[in-house]
């Protein structure tokens, strides 16, 4: 049975579209990064020190092997497939690039600055917030959403070095957030799958 649904597929292309391949800039604490993974992160789903996974087989990490992952530990852990559409695209890039319980708090931020009943900000997905993220509207829950990441991202230190890949990333994502809250992301993301990552077909 294929676990990965639809909007996860997009989700992940479009993802995979900003993360990039093989990295290992000094300035990022994420240190060596292959499609948006760090080797401690490869590290820990494989079960291994750090210092046991070579750069090489970084290198070669496959859409196949990291995919697993992107599913099990961002995905999954802000319950996407529980989100409406678009806004689960949106708090899964989040997640991916600034971990799911920060991604999860700006979620919840966004939910108390649109809705008057309140969630508590603990970075958990818990039932409160699913209830409460489906009932706002999600164009705006998207926009406010995008808000918070951009005053967060404001507050990096390391802001000054990368923040202009990640202003542009903000307005790409909330951009393919709310395409994908219209149901037009699949059209989009077609039409540039086969550069972006070739292997990762988009049909179930």
């Amino acid at each position: 049975m294929n676990i990965y649904t639809p909007n996860f597929r997009l989700a992940l292309v479009e993802t995979l579209s900003h993360e990039g391949g093989y990295s290992d800039n000094p300035k990022d604490p994420g240190g060596v990064t292959m499609r948006g993974v760090t080797k401690a992160t490869y590290a820990r789903w494989t079960g291994r020190r750090v210092r046991d996974v070579p750069d090489d087989e970084m290198r070669s990490l496959s859409i196949e092997k990291v995919m697993p992952i992107y599913h099990a530990w961002y995905w999954e852990a802000v319950q996407g497939d529980r989100l409406p559409g678009g806004l689960d695209f949106l708090i899964f890039d989040i997640a991916v690039n600034s971990g799911p319980a920060r991604a999860v708090r700006m979620l919840q931020k966004a939910i108390n600055s649109l809705s008057r009943i309140k969630v508590q900000v603990d970075g958990v997905m818990g039932p409160k917030t699913l209830s409460a993220a489906s009932k706002i509207n999600v164009f705006d829950l998207i926009n406010e959403v995008g808000n918070t990441r951009l005053w967060f991202y404001f507050d990096l230190s390391t802001f000054r070095t990368f923040g202009r890949g990640w202003m542009r990333r903000l307005l790409s994502v909330t951009s393919f957030a709310t395409a994908m809250a219209l149901n037009r992301a699949e059209v989009m993301v077609m039409a540039r799958a086969g550069q972006v990552v070739p292997e990762l077909k988009l049909a179930a």
